[in-house]
C-alpha cells in the first residue's frame, strides 16, 4: 500500500454523496410510506452543493423516483441513478471506504455481514464492487491475517490527519455481534494504519442504548474539525445512557491527537428517549452528515433539537446547518449518517 494513503475527513470536498433509494419495507414496519419523502428532502438539501448518486433496484421505476424528487423541487441535473440490487439501504456501512493517495482514489472493500446480526446481506456485500466499477476507482480488498476484514463505516470516524475514533463495544466484543473473531486492538490498529494511513486510534467504550449495530461511533462521538469532537451528553443520571456516556467523556479527557495535543470536546445533548412499538430507537444528534455546503442533522420533535442545531451551527461556520425531521426515519434504526456515504473529490 502507498505510504501516502489517507482516509479524508468528511468535511473535505466531496465529488458526490451516495445513497440507496429506500425499498426494504421491513426496515420501517408500519411506517414505510413517509420514508421516500424524507429521502427526497435529504437529496434536496445536498444539491446543488454536490452530485447525488442514487442506487435504485432493477424493479424500481426510475421515473417514479424522479417524480418524487421533482415534487420536492430537486434539480435532477445533479442526480445520477445506479441500477443495482441491494438488500438494505445503509450506504455508510456497506459502501467501500474511499481513500486518497497522491496518484488517485481507491476504494477499500471491507466484508459486510449485516452487522453480524441480520441474514439479508448477500446482495449488499457486492456494493463495493458495483460502486468501484461505476465510479471507476481501483478497489482493494482489506485482508488481515489471511482473513477478509469485517468493518462498517459507522464504526469509525476520522479527522483526516491520522486520528480515528471507534468503540470497544463494536469491534472487540466476542459474545455479541462479533465482527472479526480473535482480533485485538493491535490488529485493528494495524488495519487502520495499512488501509487508512491512521497513526492514532482513540478507543471509546460503549455506544448509545437502542443502537442495534452494537456500538457504532457515529451515533456517539464525531469529529467536527481536526482537533474537535462532539460527544453526546446525558444530563439525567437515572437515564440508561448516563453512565456509559460519562465513561466516554473520561476516556476523551485522557486521549490525545496524532500530534500529542489534547482533544477539544464539545457536549452535544441527547433527545429524550424515543420509543416506537415498545422498542427504544437510537435517536442521536451525532448522526449528522457533513456535505459540501450543509450539515444535515437529525431532529426528533424534541426541545433539545434547537440546542443541538445551534451547537453544530457554531462549529460549522462555513456551512448551513439544517434539521431533517427523523422521527419516522429512526424507526429503521439509523438516520442521516447511516444512509449516506461521501465520495471524496
Amino acid at each position: 500500500m502507498n505510504k501516502s494513503l489517507r482516509l479524508p475527513a468528511e468535511w473535505e470536498p466531496h465529488k458526490s454523496t451516495i445513497i440507496c433509494w429506500p425499498h426494504q419495507k421491513e426496515d420501517w414496519p408500519g411506517k414505510f410510506s413517509p420514508i421516500p419523502w424524507v429521502y427526497a428532502e435529504i437529496v434536496k438539501n445536498l444539491v446543488p452543493g454536490e452530485r447525488v448518486r442514487i442506487i435504485i433496484q432493477p424493479q424500481e421505476q426510475k421515473k417514479k423516483v424522479q417524480k418524487i424528487l421533482q415534487k420536492n423541487y430537486v434539480d435532477l441535473d445533479y442526480v445520477d441513478f445506479i441500477v443495482a440490487q441491494t438488500d438494505r439501504g445503509w450506504m455508510r456501512d456497506s459502501s467501500p471506504a474511499f481513500v486518497k493517495s497522491e496518484e488517485n482514489m481507491t476504494g477499500i472493500s471491507f466484508r459486510f455481514n449485516g452487522w453480524a446480526k441480520y441474514d439479508n446481506w448477500k446482495k449488499d456485500k457486492n456494493i463495493p464492487r458495483i460502486l468501484s466499477n461505476k465510479l471507476k476507482h481501483e478497489m482493494i480488498e482489506a485482508i488481515h491475517n489471511d482473513k477478509k476484514v469485517v468493518l462498517e463505516g459507522g464504526a469509525i470516524d476520522v479527522n483526516g490527519r491520522g486520528t480515528l475514533l471507534t468503540t470497544e463495544e463494536c469491534l472487540l466484543d466476542e459474545n455479541v455481534q462479533t465482527r472479526n473473531h480473535g482480533f485485538a486492538k493491535n490488529d485493528y490498529e494495524e488495519i487502520f494504519h495499512k488501509y487508512f494511513g491512521v497513526t492514532n486510534v482513540i478507543w471509546l467504550g460503549k455506544g448509545i442504548v437502542g443502537d442495534d449495530t452494537h456500538g457504532h461511533v457515529d451515533d456517539l462521538c464525531r469529529f467536527v474539525n481536526s482537533n474537535t469532537v462532539v460527544l453526546c451528553k446525558e444530563t439525567n443520571s437515572s437515564e440508561e445512557n448516563y453512565t456509559l456516556l460519562e465513561d466516554n467523556f473520561a476516556r476523551l479527557k485522557d486521549a490525545r491527537l496524532e500530534d500529542g495535543s489534547k482533544i477539544n470536546v464539545v457536549e452535544l445533548p441527547m433527545p429524550s428517549p424515543l420509543y416506537f412499538d415498545n422498542m427504544r430507537v437510537p435517536a442521536s444528534y451525532a448522526n449528522f452528515y457533513i456535505s459540501n455546503r450543509k450539515v444535515l442533522v437529525p431532529t426528533f420533535n424534541d426541545p433539545n433539537d434547537r440546542i443541538a442545531l445551534n451547537i453544530l451551527a457554531g462549529l460549522f461556520p462555513d456551512r448551513t446547518v439544517v434539521g431533517i425531521n427523523s422521527v419516522d426515519l429512526v424507526w429503521g434504526l439509523g438516520t442521516l449518517h447511516c444512509l449516506t456515504h461521501e465520495e471524496p473529490a
